[in-house]
């Protein structure tokens, strides 16, 4: 039984070494990833649930994680991507973020918060008639306020694919919402 010593003492190193990494990261990231999640399945508590589980299967296959090029946190929405997949295959019906639960300030003015509600409602029943790449580069660009960088190495794309997907779905988002008009 001849186990190099130094071999695995430097793979422990590593491991400890990314563990360190995944803890600081979780601190930054877990709130985005939630955001993430929500803005995609529409319910806060499985979203929460989500962004745990990104960092426990994260934790679990940090053994396999090799920077490549790609940091270590376009690598948890990777992961949180796949999840997202995962969790919208197994629904039977895309839901969307209920109106009621979107924070509105409580000094507005009863009349406002309704006309901002009806123009949210609006918006996202637009977002709906983008393509699923675009929702997807939408959601991490906006919501994960990841870089179009960022979101490329998630999607394995490449940047100006990104900007592009970005670039056309906030034109066709344009388009959806003047056709509409306008509520205000």
């Amino acid at each position: 039984m001849s186990n190099s010593p130094t071999g695995n003492r430097g793979k422990g190193d590593a491991r400890q070494g990314n563990e360190a990494r995944l803890a600081g990261l979780y601190e930054e990231y877990y709130d985005r990833i939630a955001r993430y999640a929500y803005a995609r399945i529409g319910d806060r508590s499985d979203a929460e649930d989500l962004a745990g589980d990104v960092f426990l299967k994260a934790l679990q296959s940090l053994d396999g994680y090799q920077e490549r090029g790609v940091p270590m946190q376009a690598w948890l929405f990777r992961i949180a991507h796949n999840m997202v997949v995962d969790y919208l295959r197994k629904k039977t019906k895309v839901n969307s973020v209920p109106i009621d639960s979107v924070a509105l300030p409580a000094a507005d003015d009863p009349v406002k918060i309704a006309e901002q509600s009806l123009e949210m409602a609006r918006v996202a029943r637009a977002v709906q008639q983008l393509t699923p790449d675009q929702r997807e580069v939408v959601g991490l660009r906006f919501f994960a306020g990841l870089s179009s960088k960022e979101v490329g190495a998630i999607l394995k794309k490449s940047d100006g694919a990104v900007r592009e997907m970005q670039r056309a779905g906030l034109e066709k988002l344009r388009r959806l919402l003047n056709a509409g008009g306008h509520t205000a």
